[in-house]
């Protein structure tokens, strides 16, 4: 019969890395999270569309 392992007590003087605590608050944020989420992806995807169309090449002719 094997026993249980008894599991070593956390440090109190360590901290949660940052990943950590960002995924603990998305998890508790879920729907403000992904709100913020979509539109930060829709504000990129317009700056860049953006600065593709003000970058575009002026052909000759066109």
């Amino acid at each position: 019969m094997t026993e249980p392992t008894p599991s070593s007590p956390a440090q109190p003087t360590e901290k949660p890395s940052f990943v950590k605590l960002a995924m603990r608050n998305m998890v508790r944020k879920g729907r403000q999270s992904l709100l913020h989420f979509g539109l930060t992806a829709a504000g990129f995807l317009a700056f860049i569309t953006l600065i593709a169309w003000l970058g575009r090449p002026q052909l000759p002719g066109g």
